[in-house]
């Protein structure tokens, strides 16, 4: 269930009075620990609902087995049953991360998410992919694993650095491409773009992003079909990530996606007659927002091998998820390694 809030102490108190658990563990990484983590205490604490913290190292790095099995030890250690509720407070890594310790733990335990960026908000914390990352492969190893609930707060927005929040937008703007065109996403995304948006309208557009992912998601739990399409923007942007990150460049998951739908959408309308206006449009107003992709032609052949690792692929085959038009995805495209390098280029020549 998903939960909107402006008051996330008091809110989370009525749900967890209406479960039944025997222990309750909070995962945090020490960013959200000592930012996020007080603007709950102290409700819990007034509740009398206690608590037994797990914290991780922040950043994407640290999404590791290693990580991975501090957390196990903690919920050993701490003498977590099946019945036992694990918290997820923090950003796409604790959510991930958390979500696979609750589907790997004594086989499933519950838990429930509390995402404090954006970008978690309208897409790590919803929809039930957990994951780490593995010998440099984002979210190689991982299962499908429902939350019980996700708490959607916009609190934890106020102090969002810039760059986050472009992350999580990025994301926005891929659920706009994918929902049924009504003739309002681009000028919806102009709006996202916009530095003053209200707090209202923004919480508005999130509840609405988070609808598009939940309704694919309800319609293909673990991936088959439909689904397949929230991966737009994702083949070519998890390489850029993937590799970035190798160099010790480490970019926003959103930023990388951004890229990504620059590359994709250019393909969409070379192979599947997505409009050349609004291709012009997004690829325009995605590349205003996330600045040059640090890429280069001598990058082609690394990128090119890690796409052939992506979940996605069937058979040693590249599949991408490319669009006919806003909310027509084309599901499994096959790509060759010269198409992927024309969309690179194209990704480059944007820059």
């Amino acid at each position: 269930m998903i939960i909107t809030t402006t008051n996330i102490g008091p809110s989370l108190v009525e749900t967890l009075r209406e479960l039944s658990y025997d222990r309750l563990f909070i995962l945090t990484d020490d960013h959200t620990h000592t930012c996020c983590l007080p603007l709950i205490a102290q409700s819990l604490q007034e509740a009398g609902i206690g608590y037994q913290p797990v914290t991780i190292a922040h950043g994407d790095d640290n999404k590791s087995l290693l990580t991975l099995q501090r957390i196990w030890d903690a919920l050993i250690d701490g003498n977590a049953t099946r019945h036992s509720l694990l918290l997820c407070l923090g950003g796409g890594v604790v959510t991930d991360i958390g979500g696979f310790a609750a589907a790997s733990y004594k086989r499933g335990i519950r838990y429930i998410n509390i995402p404090t960026t954006l970008l978690a908000m309208v897409d790590a914390a919803a929809g039930g992919k957990t994951a780490i990352n593995y010998k440099g492969l984002k979210n190689e190893i991982g299962a499908f694993h429902q939350p019980l609930h996700i708490f959607l707060c916009s609190t934890f927005l106020d102090t969002l650095p810039t760059q986050e929040r472009l992350s999580g937008i990025a994301e926005m703007i891929k659920h706009l491409l994918l929902r049924a065109n009504d003739g309002t996403a681009f000028a919806t995304c102009e709006e996202l773009a916009e530095a003053g948006i209200s707090p209202v309208r923004m919480g508005e557009l999130i509840t609405s992003s988070v609808a598009v992912k939940s309704d694919i998601v309800a319609a293909d739990p673990t991936e088959h079909g439909l689904r397949k399409a929230l991966n737009f923007g994702h083949t070519i942007g998890h390489a850029i990530e993937e590799l970035l990150l190798s160099q010790g460049t480490p970019v926003p998951h959103g930023y990388a996606v951004a890229w990504g739908m620059i590359g994709e959408l250019y393909l969409s309308h070379i192979r599947e007659g997505f409009p050349l206006t609004a291709m012009r449009q997004f690829t325009r107003l995605l590349h205003e927002l996330y600045g040059a992709c640090p890429i280069t032609c001598n990058h082609y052949d690394a990128l090119f091998g890690l796409m052939k690792h992506d979940k996605k692929n069937c058979a040693d085959n590249i599949q991408c998820v490319l669009l006919a038009d806003i909310g027509i995805p084309k599901l499994d495209c096959i790509l060759q390694q010269n198409e992927i390098d024309e969309a690179l280029d194209f990704i480059r020549e944007a820059n």
